[in-house]
């Protein structure tokens, strides 16, 4: 029982098989799949993909990548998504100065009106923060939110401090990469509670999959590279970052 709580089933690397591969996820024991909106266009398919199949959920809102895109009208529209009961999440939102395709100045004011939002609507909020670490924390204590850190790629006292902040940690198939070492130490520091498994598919496949479309299914990995962090059986790590993504979540 797997809880891949970020996916990204509407990209176009699965415009051939989408049907297929989501069909076939209770097979391989996915339970449940969030799909995450990253831009207007992501979040409206997340919005149908999730009234189509039971157990699919999505979140709706706009990546830094796309802020430089964003307008008052989006802000409207997110809120209206958000009255539909398998929308549980604003999200991704955050910063991101390693790619820097937006001003940082613009990812900043995005950023802080999406959490405005979800703030006044009493949702979580799920947060793409890369090389922006400082600047992330700093905006997100200005409001009363919590949510999920995904694709955690901070150090072990970041970990720390997010989970202070109330946050979940969300890790994927990076963690069971090679040279994860930083990631592992991360993951050592973060509660069992606030533990999340991901997969970010169709990008960041697990070790022994780079290179290919990574999907659902391979969320497992991050469940057993966990497992084997916390020292306890693979089977345990599963159940409880599924009644974690619950929580988070609310399902």
């Amino acid at each position: 029982m797997f809880f891949d709580t970020h996916a990204h089933l509407d990209d176009a690397r699965f415009d051939e098989d989408r049907e297929f591969i989501i069909e076939s996820l209770n097979e391989k024991e996915i339970d449940f799949v969030t799909n995450i909106g990253c831009d207007m266009k992501s979040s409206y398919a997340s919005y149908e993909m999730a009234q189509k199949y039971p157990f699919i959920y999505a979140t709706v809102g706009v990546h830094p990548h796309s802020a430089s895109e964003m307008t008052e009208e989006d802000l409207v529209q997110l809120e209206k998504w958000t009255q539909n009961e398998k929308v549980v999440a604003i999200g991704e939102i955050g910063l991101d100065y390693y790619y820097d395709f937006s001003p940082k100045d613009n990812q900043k004011y995005w950023f802080s009106k999406q959490l405005e939002l979800a703030e006044k609507l009493d949702y979580p909020v799920v947060i793409h923060d890369r090389d922006a670490h400082e600047d992330c924390i700093n905006l997100l204590k200005q409001f009363d939110v919590k949510g999920i850190f995904h694709c955690f790629s901070g150090s072990k006292e970041m970990a720390e401090i997010v989970v202070k902040m109330g946050f979940y940690v969300a890790f994927g198939g990076a963690l069971t990469f090679k040279n994860s070492k930083k990631s592992v130490q991360a993951a050592k520091a973060v509660p069992l509670d606030r533990l999340l498994i991901e997969t970010d598919c169709p990008y960041l496949a697990p070790e022994g999959f780079r290179g290919k479309r990574n999907d659902p299914s391979l969320v497992r990995y991050a469940a057993i590279k966990l497992a084997e962090i916390k020292d306890i059986p693979f089977e345990e790590m599963a159940k409880i970052t599924t009644e974690n993504a619950k929580r988070v979540y609310r399902i």
